[in-house]
């Protein structure tokens, strides 16, 4: 089993050697004089745990273990402090600071063994509890992911599609947000609400869904609803997934000169993930084969897209879906409908 890293930070020699030679056949060892070495070890390859000295010039004890705990890559390391301070109030301070524990000087040989083992075993206990505690919540994401695009696909079977529909356009949705410059967060987020865009057509009466000629205006009317009806499906939750695949229900067949529903929002007052799911959507749609039609060429969709680009369409995203349509044709090859 590979030994655990501790670095041992005091200016002074003859107490690092002390440590040292304590310490030195159970852990690798580390040192470093001053504040500011030991912040730039620490930050290049973080040890198991700290022993830092209080009473160092220039910067203290407790400003190292402040700076250390202000950082993402070594908040979560152990310090102990060591010190020949006794005064209460110095010891709270660094337990405020994020101390786990406090070795007085002259440092006992059998403490300093005892105080790194105990507060080392905390450490490996907790980072096992974390990586489980991860790696139940990944599972907990992918299935939730998976619900929600099951659902996607029930919709879309109920409209004669195929579940590979929300599985490409949800492709194409995430590509055009990354061209368009959101944050991974954002492009994962679309991708995965993205298949819950038609779910309120499992309200929608088949006889409207599966109708061969056009629809009256009654019939249309009752079509229209069904953005209304997923979105109330979705409802109202704190989960920022939820809450994305809501306003994509609801939006993605507004147009951005206002002549879309449900409520005829234009422009920018349509959320960009809705206007995002219009042209991911409508390409699939087009592109697509099913048994009632024959899929229309790329190109020909294309410029049925771009001329509808300020109308139907936001333009800004047109070009940024262009730019990425290489991609795109990759994606529709590899998810190919086969009837």
């Amino acid at each position: 089993m590979e030994k655990a890293t501790v670095l041992i930070v005091d200016d002074t020699p003859e107490n690092i050697d002390i440590l040292v030679g304590i310490l030195g056949k159970d852990y690798k060892i580390k040192v470093a004089i001053d504040g500011p070495k030991a912040l730039a070890l620490a930050q290049k390859s973080a040890p198991d745990l700290i022993l830092l000295d209080v009473m160092m010039p220039g910067m203290n004890g407790h400003e190292v273990c402040q700076k250390l705990k202000s950082e993402p890559l070594t908040c979560h390391i152990p310090v102990i402090f060591v010190t020949a301070l006794s005064e209460t109030e110095d010891e709270a301070q660094g337990f405020e600071l994020g101390a786990v524990d406090y070795i007085t000087k002259p440092v006992s040989p059998a403490v300093v063994k005892a105080r790194v083992k105990t507060h080392l075993s905390l450490y490996d206990q907790k980072r096992l509890l974390e990586s489980e505690v991860a790696q139940r919540t990944k599972e907990l994401s992918e299935t939730r992911f998976e619900i929600i695009r099951r659902l996607g696909r029930a919709a879309e079977y109920k409209d004669n599609e195929t579940g590979l529909h929300v599985i490409r356009m949800s492709h194409y949705a995430r590509l055009l947000a990354i061209a368009s410059g959101h944050s991974s967060r954002f492009c994962e987020l679309v991708y995965n609400a993205a298949p819950m865009h038609d779910i309120g057509k499992i309200g929608t009466p088949d006889s409207i869904l599966k109708k061969p000629g056009k629809l009256d205006a009654d019939e249309w009317k009752e079509m229209q609803a069904h953005a209304q009806i997923g979105a109330e499906i979705i409802g109202d939750h704190d989960d920022p997934l939820l809450q994305m695949a809501k306003r994509i229900a609801i939006s993605h067949h507004e147009k951005w000169d206002g002549s879309g529903y449900p409520h005829g929002l234009s422009g920018e007052d349509i959320p960009i993930e809705g206007r995002i799911i219009a042209i991911a959507d409508v390409f699939d749609a087009l592109t697509s084969t099913r048994p009632y039609k024959k899929a229309w060429t790329v190109e020909d969709t294309m410029a049925l897209i771009e001329k509808e680009s300020g109308k139907h369409f936001d333009p800004d995203l047109v070009k940024q879906f262009r730019s990425v349509l290489d991609d795109v044709k990759e994606i529709k090859a590899k998810h190919e409908e086969t009837f």
